[in-house]
């Protein structure tokens, strides 16, 4: 007997540096389609299940750095397979009980069409429920990061904001960062490509020599 793949199956998972899949979906903030975000940076995150409290801890976290995710051109999303209704309700509660008004609107993905696209059902964990997926959307509409955490453990926001704030230098100067780089921190200079680049190295202005490889500069 042959094996039918289904719908459900047939899962993408797209990798850093594919063009971020195109979705039009309903909201609770009302439609709409990832067209809309041209030119801004997006942070498209998944979480399991409205009215759990992993969940509404994270959104109240999201919230809180959601104004400093604006100041870097960058717009939230969220997205679960609850409805609309229960969209609104789990943030009205949030409202209520944390005194944080949520202002990003967060997809209702019934039909799972999202989440499929973008590979955020892992049916080790659930075949239902989305992970706790963050996709990092560039201003070309480019993926320039992906994490996933599993469903027991809350996503680290300083970690996403960092991250956003590192992607951002890497373009506008064309450098890497190191690891637990920060805002104001060092930069690091992308390697010498050849033994004269390599000796020249040492004598160059405005950077923090460490060996032939490895330079930091300030940005």
């Amino acid at each position: 007997m042959d094996q039918v793949q289904t719908e459900d199956q047939k899962m993408t998972m797209p990798r850093i540096g594919d063009p971020a899949p195109k979705f039009e979906a309903a909201t609770s903030r009302g439609n709409i389609s990832l067209e809309d975000y041209k030119g801004k940076w997006v942070v498209l995150f998944s979480h399991p299940s409205d009215f759990t409290p992993v969940c509404t801890t994270e959104f109240v976290a999201f919230q809180e750095i959601h104004p400093d995710l604006k100041q870097l051109n960058t717009e939230l999303i969220g997205l679960s397979v609850d409805s609309v209704p229960s969209h609104i309700a789990w943030i009205r509660s949030i409202e209520e009980n944390f005194n944080t008004s949520i202002d990003f609107p967060v997809i209702a993905d019934l039909d799972r069409k999202v989440a499929m696209k973008y590979g955020m059902i892992m049916p080790g964990e659930s075949q239902v429920e989305t992970s706790r997926a963050v996709f990092v959307i560039d201003d070309k509409q480019m993926i320039r990061s992906i994490i996933y955490y599993p469903l027991t453990t809350g996503r680290n926001m300083q970690e996403i904001l960092r991250l956003v704030k590192a992607l951002q230098v890497t373009d506008e100067h064309g450098v890497s960062t190191p690891a637990n780089w920060q805002e104001g921190d060092k930069a690091v200079v992308s390697p010498p490509k050849s033994q004269e680049e390599a000796a020249q190295r040492a004598e160059e202005k405005d950077i923090e020599y460490i060996d032939w490889y490895i330079s930091k500069k300030d940005i």
